[in-house]
């Protein structure tokens, strides 16, 4: 199973989103998406989620919450993804080489082109919950979720 992070850094009622454009062949092309990515060997989730957020934004995280954490399936593959947000980072933000960095408003978030179970957990960046879900995909469509409170 492939262990991800995925990290919504937050600022004065926006959100920062990565809207991929630039890399071939792109599972997630052409859908916004937090920052993260795979988790490496011996690396926390979190310590992934500050390594990532780092690489691809040049923030660097002081702290971050876990929010959740998301089971996906789709036919053949399985990932288990950590859901993070921050709001204490430093530096400034350089381009990314997946896609296009743009911070948006969090009202507005719901409206991107986005994975289908996304705006369920998107939701959690604003509770002081931690949830756990499974998202079932079949190519490419989600065909059940399924989302408990672990922590209220």
């Amino acid at each position: 199973m492939l262990v991800t992070t995925q990290v919504y850094l937050r600022r004065d009622g926006q959100t920062l989103m990565l809207f991929r454009n630039k890399k071939e062949h792109d599972l997630n092309e052409g859908k916004w998406i937090g920052v993260g990515g795979k988790k490496c060997f011996g690396e926390t989730p979190y310590e992934c989620a500050v390594r990532e957020t780092y690489e691809e934004t040049h923030y660097l995280i002081r702290t971050a919450r876990l929010c959740g954490i998301v089971t996906f399936c789709d036919d053949d593959y399985e990932e288990m993804m950590f859901i993070y947000t921050s709001d204490d980072f430093t530096g400034e933000m350089s381009d990314c080489n997946e896609g296009t960095l743009s911070w948006i408003d969090n009202d507005q978030l719901l409206d991107l082109p986005m994975w289908e179970a996304d705006p369920h957990f998107i939701k959690w960046l604003d509770e002081k919950k931690l949830y756990s879900a499974k998202a079932i995909y079949h190519r490419g469509s989600l065909v059940n979720y399924e989302e408990r409170v672990e922590v209220e």
